[in-house]
């Protein structure tokens, strides 16, 4: 990636609907160059989708959960991340250095729902705990940051 792909790469996550000669403009490149260089970094997984950001309370998810799970030491952790992946309430997994092997971002639309996916999370064959903490609001996320220099 070089400097343009970049600018291009931070266009895009601050607005996905950006037009190509929008972003051509800001680029200084002609908008089939533009939409070339996006195909690219599309192809090559750079961008990997486009969404709607929308507020979680509005569309009835009000309670933001980060959920951290302890594995069974003889949990096989493919079985564990498949059944994680079946959980809709789950919104992001990490996977984790230290005492918890998954750091989890739930939402859901009130405590008695993240109270039943505690239980179904504590209940999943290799899962030995899990520590919850609620968020009391969101100050941000999915901040764009802006690019770094282009490797070699």
């Amino acid at each position: 990636m070089d400097a343009i792909d970049l600018r291009l790469v931070d266009l895009l996550r601050g607005n996905a609907r950006l037009s190509y000669a929008e972003l051509a403009r800001q680029v200084g490149l002609s908008a089939p160059a533009v939409h070339e260089r996006v195909g690219k970094l599309e192809a090559g997984g750079v961008i990997r989708a486009y969404r709607a950001e929308v507020e979680p309370e509005s569309i009835g998810l009000a309670v933001t959960a980060l959920i951290g799970i302890v594995e069974d030491s003889a949990a096989d952790t493919d079985d564990v991340l498949e059944a994680l992946r079946q959980m809709p309430e789950i919104e992001s997994c990490y996977f984790m250095a230290g005492v918890e092997s998954f750091l989890l971002k739930a939402r859901v639309a009130t405590i008695a729902e993240l109270e039943r996916l505690i239980v179904r999370l504590n209940r999943t064959p290799g899962v030995a705990s899990t520590r919850t903490g609620i968020a009391l609001s969101t100050k941000w996320e999915n901040r764009p940051q802006p690019g770094t220099q282009p490797t070699g």
